[in-house]
């Protein structure tokens, strides 16, 4: 029996009603989840968010990267947010908690992962079931993105920012796309197909930045917070 006749066997032994009783009990999972991600950000102050892969290797030119990035954050005083996971989260985290700035994880339970990566501050560590979730708790506490080489998982994170700063839903912030040989593929593709076809406006192209190491990161997210540092807020 494959897997899919085993799930559709699974849900034609329960009844209507069973399944009903299950999904609103859900909705009280989700809503501690959200309480709990609330009461553990809300006190972060200032913070910028990496995304990027957890596969990503320590020999990684973007692992020194995002290593290097944690700890100048930290030292300007700004909180680091991550996946909690390991690769490029992981050395994210590891630079800001040598720098003895803040270190958040917001990680989600995975077959494949036991934990969060050891580099968290203990009163910033949490791991949630919800992807959905996790990506709210990114995007209401940081004010800027960096968004390092990743998979499915950082694309999708990727374009819930930039649907959000599309939108309006969230003020604008900045959106760093760190590594133009990894990007610029998707650039072109975006410019080629969505610019063509009218899905998108030439504005939205402007809604981030490429950048190729730590020192052109830092100044753009340098004079982002400068300008706007004490207007600063969750987002929503």
């Amino acid at each position: 029996m494959s897997a899919d006749e085993r799930l559709l066997r699974k849900f034609e032994q329960k009844s209507w009603s069973e399944v009903k009783s299950k999904n609103s009990w859900q909705v009280f999972r989700i809503m501690a989840e959200f309480v709990e991600g609330f009461d553990l950000l809300n006190e972060l102050g200032p913070s910028v968010t990496l995304f990027g892969s957890a596969r990503m290797k320590t020999d990684s030119r973007y692992y020194r990267i995002a290593h290097v990035l944690g700890k100048r954050l930290a030292r300007k005083g700004l909180s680091v947010i991550t996946g909690g996971g390991p690769g490029l989260m992981e050395a994210a985290n590891k630079g800001a908690t040598e720098a003895g700035g803040i270190s958040a994880g917001v990680g989600v339970e995975l077959p494949f992962e036991d934990s969060n990566n050891p580099y968290i501050s203990k009163d910033k560590n949490i791991s949630l079931r919800y992807f959905f979730v996790r990506k709210l708790m990114f995007l209401k506490y940081s004010q800027a993105f960096v968004a390092l080489p990743g998979g499915m998982g950082t694309m999708d994170e990727l374009f819930e920012a930039l649907t959000l700063a599309q939108t309006g839903k969230a003020p604008k912030f900045p959106i760093i796309l760190v590594g133009r040989d990894y990007w610029q593929g998707l650039v072109d593709w975006m410019k080629a197909s969505m610019l063509k076809h009218e899905t998108i406006s030439a504005g939205d192209l402007d809604m981030f930045r490429l950048a190729d190491d730590a020192d052109e990161i830092m100044a753009m997210i340098t004079a982002f917070f400068d300008k706007y540092r004490r207007e600063m807020v969750p987002n929503f």
